[in-house]
């Protein structure tokens, strides 16, 4: 698709980098954040910040529903307020609830587990694999038992899960297959898009993601049936009121201007020192931190953020693109460092929404890396902000790779804002940081 244009512009930039002309005297600060908006994103946003009657419904959610669906080749693709509701809807919608166990894999993200729990479901926590930080379907194996109904399958930072394996493993306890797909936009895997597999699969459009509409998820399936019943609880859903789609949309706007590098170093600080202060919403509240159902949890994405997706959706091919390159980049210069760099399964085209690596020091790396990014450490916790992985049901030490990961893993910005010299400039700092 876009791999062999990607190699071609990483050779030619690997003929003409040397570390030797790296500008780290340029006073810029890569963040996490805004790096996937453009302008004309933030343009659109605008338009329907001044048009209020058109903010929370419209034509446009239905338009992005059909664009999305076909991006993926899919049948169906139904719109929620998160990825989050879009799975706990459809484990309702294929009747799981008591007495069902879900097997997932860690690290995950408390809001996962959640959802499965609030079906009535029981999470049951599977260890990661060392190469791609995806499902281990040995240690999946030991904890099948005769309540096990669903294989969840996060292609974790957008590397696809081994699916001829996962797909047999299924078949062979009866298990019904939804992808989780929040990091994966874009990934392949046997020349199919990540998403295609499963009986479902969901999607997230929060703002770390790949596309952003600051908060939003997708529901996504070909079956007709599960299709139906997922509509009818979208309908059921209520709808975001005005001034929280406002702020979705005037958060996108903001991020993307104190994010510029040139400024995120001064906004860097405001930010933190404004703490839980912050004004703007943020993508996980502090009783889902606790592992409590928000009153409204079942929300509706509104038609202000179904037309910024149109917008992001329209530049997908060369986001992906770029994010391969970059993390080509990172994988030329740190493949000889002797770091555990991610390894995807053979048949698969990662699309990555950050790119992992492991070190042994993680705050030595952040502190050497913080001149230059803000560092991302998807993920802290295996349950990533949760107060406690015990309030989803967690026992420490039942999957020690997945604890290990989130005491050692960093992850290296691959939005359009990080060109293939910034790039090289983070492996080269990084590099530095190990050997000092």
């Amino acid at each position: 698709m876009h791999g062999s244009s990607a190699k071609s512009r990483l050779a030619a930039l690997g003929a003409s980098f040397t570390q030797g002309n790296l500008a780290f005297h340029l006073p810029r600060c890569w963040a996490m954040l805004g790096g996937t908006t453009r302008w004309s994103d933030c343009v659109e946003a605008l338009r329907y910040l001044m048009r209020p009657t058109q903010l929370v419904q419209g034509a446009k959610i239905e338009e992005y529903e059909q664009a999305f669906a076909r991006t993926l080749g899919a049948k169906y693709a139904i719109s929620f307020g998160s990825a989050r509701v879009a799975l706990y809807e459809l484990l309702r919608a294929l009747g799981i609830g008591e007495g069902a166990d879900v097997l997932l894999s860690l690290p995950s993200h408390i809001v996962v587990a959640n959802a499965i729990r609030y079906t009535g479901a029981r999470p049951v926590y599977v260890d990661c694999r060392w190469e791609d930080y995806n499902i281990d379907l040995a240690d999946a194996e030991r904890r099948i038992t005769p309540r096990s109904r669903v294989l969840l399958l996060q292609h974790t930072f957008g590397i696809p899960v081994d699916m001829d394996a996962a797909l047999l493993f299924a078949r062979r306890h009866n298990l019904l297959v939804i992808e989780d797909c929040v990091h994966a936009l874009g990934a392949r895997y046997d020349g199919r898009q990540a998403g295609m597999f499963g009986h479902a699969a969901i999607f997230s459009t929060e703002e770390t993601k790949t596309i952003s509409t600051v908060m939003g998820g997708m529901a996504v399936t070909n079956d007709p049936t599960l299709a139906s019943r997922t509509r009818a609880f979208q309908a059921s859903c209520s709808w975001p009121r005005r001034w929280l789609s406002a702020q979705y949309l005037m958060k996108l706007v903001v991020y993307y201007l104190l994010t510029q590098p040139h400024v995120h170093r001064f906004a860097r600080i405001a930010h933190e020192r404004l703490g839980r202060r912050n004004p703007l919403p943020g993508p996980t509240t502090l009783e889902e931190r606790k592992g409590h159902r928000p009153m409204d949890y079942e929300r509706r994405l509104s038609n202000g953020q179904a037309a910024v997706g149109l917008c992001q959706l329209s530049n997908l091919d060369q986001n992906l693109e770029h994010r391969e390159l970059v993390a080509n980049v990172y994988q030329a210069h740190l493949s000889g460092c002797g770091l555990r760099l991610p390894q995807a399964p053979a048949k698969a085209e990662p699309a990555f929404v950050r790119y992992p690596v492991w070190v042994e020091d993680r705050p030595k790396v952040i502190r050497a890396l913080a001149r230059h990014a803000v560092i991302g450490t998807w993920f802290t916790s295996v349950l990533e902000e949760a107060e406690s992985p015990d309030v989803a049901g967690y026992e420490p030490g039942s999957c020690p790779r997945a604890e290990q990961a989130a005491q050692h893993l960093i992850n290296l910005p691959t939005h359009s804002r990080i060109g293939a010299r910034d790039a090289g400039m983070l492996a080269t700092v990084l590099m530095r940081a190990l050997s000092s």
